[in-house]
């Protein structure tokens, strides 16, 4: 089958196209947010060809992950719409800019969204995250605490930005991710964007990993983190609940609750890794590959077959 579908998830992206299809990825001269083509700090197989987007001409479906897609597809394509993130706006009753359409189905990431998203008569599925597995296990004998978001200067308190000093009096902090450079401090380091497999080869020398998003969907690189073998401390807000089981991790809304978890944590190092063993085989069974191609590739046939 050939896939239309923009680079806009870079996680997410790398878990598709490791299936069994041709991934068309539109590519422009200045690799902006309308065309970066492959990924360059992911490591993506070779099904995945990036084009021009006039060039691609024999999609059989296109994956759309925002809104001003649709107006950029051929007539006629089958379409299928990725949901990543959660309502901005009015919750818990937020319209889905593409409610009401009978011209697509709604994917979501996680069971939160598909609550929380009022799409009206359009169809929706739920189709949970797969991650690559990392090649790296975790040792976590720094006694440091890691963090993995992007743009947390812009995103304050939606990733929970405002509550790193709290977490750097306990232990030193390092910030991994896009947009971080505005963050480093005395006890905060910045890690800007790194290839992936380094960043995980560096985030896994850290005790515990740290998920203090207020109102995001779930962080594909929570999942990565426990299927490491990594111990989670993480606010119980969103999608976090289901993906964390109590005995793979601290999950609270109660910030002194998670304090007190780095300490055991930073103080008990046997503890952390019961707790990441726990997590790496909750996550590698939940969200493993291949389930995650599986039930794409189910909801791909059914799209394409109705549309014949």
């Amino acid at each position: 089958m050939n896939i239309l579908l923009w680079h806009v998830h870079g996680s997410w992206t790398t878990a598709f196209v490791q299936g069994k299809h041709r991934y068309l990825i539109p590519v422009n001269p200045q690799r902006d947010a309308w065309g970066r083509g492959r990924a360059r700090t992911f490591d993506w197989p070779p099904g995945a060809e990036e084009l021009p987007l006039d060039e691609i001409r024999d999609a059989d479906v296109a994956i759309v992950q925002r809104p001003d897609e649709l107006a950029l597809l051929p007539p006629g394509l089958p379409v299928i719409y990725v949901e990543h993130n959660t309502p901005k706006g009015e919750v818990p009753n937020t319209r889905h800019p593409l409610a009401d359409r009978d011209d697509l189905v709604i994917a979501h990431v996680t069971h939160f969204n598909a609550l929380f998203w009022d799409t009206g008569g359009t169809r929706t599925t739920v189709i949970e995250h797969g991650v690559v597995p990392p090649a790296t296990r975790w040792t976590g004998e720094l006694e440091r605490l890691a963090v993995v978001t992007n743009e947390p200067v812009r995103r304050g308190r939606v990733t929970g930005t405002d509550l790193f000093d709290r977490f750097a009096r306990v232990a030193p902090l390092d910030v991994f991710g896009m947009g971080v450079a505005g963050l480093a401090g005395e006890r905060i380091t910045v890690h800007d964007d790194p290839p992936q497999r380094e960043m995980h080869e560096l985030v896994a020398h850290r005790r515990a990993y740290l998920h203090l998003c207020r109102w995001t969907s779930l962080g594909l690189s929570l999942i990565e983190a426990m299927q490491m073998g990594m111990p989670v401390i993480a606010l119980a807000t969103t999608e976090a609940v289901e993906a964390v089981p109590p005995d793979a991790g601290v999950l609270s809304t109660r910030v002194d609750t998670l304090i007190d978890a780095a300490h055991w944590l930073l103080d008990d190092p046997d503890a952390a890794r019961r707790l990441g063993d726990r997590g790496r085989r909750v996550a590698l069974t939940r969200y493993g590959l291949d389930r995650f191609l599986a039930d794409w590739d189910r909801l791909l046939e059914e799209e394409t077959c109705a549309s014949r």
